[in-house]
This record gives C-alpha cells, sequence and structure tokens, in this order.
C-alpha cells in the first residue's frame, strides 16, 4: 500500500518510471548522468558491496479489526501493528537466511507470541503469511561515488543497506540522498562550463 500511494504520486507529478534488469550500472551512463542506486539486496551484485546481508523477516496479516493499538515486547521481536486494512504480527529476524519460502512452525510461533500479548487475536481470520528479505549493513550505504572508465566518468548516490529500519528512517535517507544528488548536479554544470572555457 506504501508503495502503491508513493507511485501514485510520482505519476501524478509527471514522473516517468521504467522497469528493466540493470547488471551494471554503467549500462544507464548513455542515457542517464547521475545515477541514485537504491538496488537493496541487489546492490551485493550491482556494485559487489561485500558487506550486504539479507536479514529474513516472517509476520502474519490478520483480519482482527477490534486491535487499535500498537503493542510491542522488549526486544521488539514480538509486535502487533494494526493498519488500515489488517494487522500485523511479527515478527522474525534471522541473519543471512535467503528463503522467502513461510515457515509453519515460526507461523505458529508468532501467532502464539501475538496472542500471550493479546489474548484476543485467538479470534483472527484470513491469516496470511508474508515473508521478506531486509535488505542490511553494518551501516546504511549513503554515499556520493564518482565511477570512471578512462575519461568517461558516472556520479552515483548510493542509498540502500537499512535493514529493519528502513521504514524509520526512509525520509531523512532520501532527503540526504536529493541532497548529494544536488552536489552532483554542481559538479556536473562546473565541469561543463569549465569545459567551455
Amino acid at each position: 500500500p506504501h508503495f502503491w500511494s508513493l507511485f501514485c504520486r510520482l505519476k501524478a507529478a509527471g514522473t516517468q518510471m521504467y522497469t528493466r534488469k540493470v547488471a551494471d550500472l554503467w549500462d544507464l551512463h548513455s542515457e542517464y548522468n547521475i545515477i541514485v542506486n537504491c538496488a537493496g539486496l541487489g546492490a551485493h551484485h550491482l556494485v559487489g558491496d561485500e558487506k550486504l546481508f539479507p536479514v529474513r523477516g516472517q509476520v502474519l496479516k490478520v483480519h482482527a479489526p477490534w486491535v487499535k493499538h500498537f503493542i510491542r515486547d522488549g526486544d521488539g521481536l514480538t509486535y502487533i501493528y494494526p493498519g488500515i486494512h489488517r494487522v500485523t504480527l511479527g515478527g522474525t529476524r534471522e541473519k543471512d537466511s535467503w528463503s522467502l519460502s513461510p515457515d509453519p512452525g515460526t507461523t505458529k510461533d508468532i501467532f502464539d507470541r501475538c496472542c500471550s500479548l493479546e489474548p484476543s487475536l485467538q479470534e483472527a481470520q484470513d491469516i496470511k503469511v508474508k515473508v521478506g528479505l531486509r535488505p542490511s549493513r553494518w551501516c546504511v550505504r549513503l554515499e556520493r561515488e564518482v565511477l570512471s572508465q578512462g575519461r568517461v566518468q558516472l556520479p552515483v548516490v548510493h542509498n540502500y543497506g537499512h535493514g529493519a529500519g528502513g521504514f524509520s528512517v526512509h525520509r531523512g535517507t532520501a532527503k540526504e540522498a536529493a541532497r548529494l544528488v544536488g552536489e552532483c548536479i554542481a559538479a556536473l554544470q562546473g565541469s561543463s562550463s569549465r569545459a567551455k572555457l
């Protein structure tokens, strides 16, 4: 839902969007002056980032409209987050696990842990299991880099590796990435004006 809301806002603002597989950032050089790399786990192969690793998360989405309050235990592993249409019950944090298959034992464990915090969840209906891989690093990669092939340069702003904190910090890192893009634009304008001298 969050993605589609953002997608619709960008389309309404006139943003052009393309979907294609990119194996190398240089594949984009002929079309774009600056690249913003938000490839998540894909950055492992795209830019060879060996510091990037998955943290597998499994959650349950349930229909329980009477649940109105956020509940979270001390270590943050067990939580109940009411949303607009469904309640999210979580969860897991499994470092270096690439599996996208739901685990039935984990599903039962999550449900039992959440029911111990909120017993009324025993009445929840339409339970769906979701699994995702959080792109994690020991710290977010948010920086400007200039790639070079001979005399040709390609400015890149990296913004990935947010892990489980992505929803919390995405606005701040997006603003910083936009500032870094501004620095790239200024550098490009400076080099083109010098080239004309």
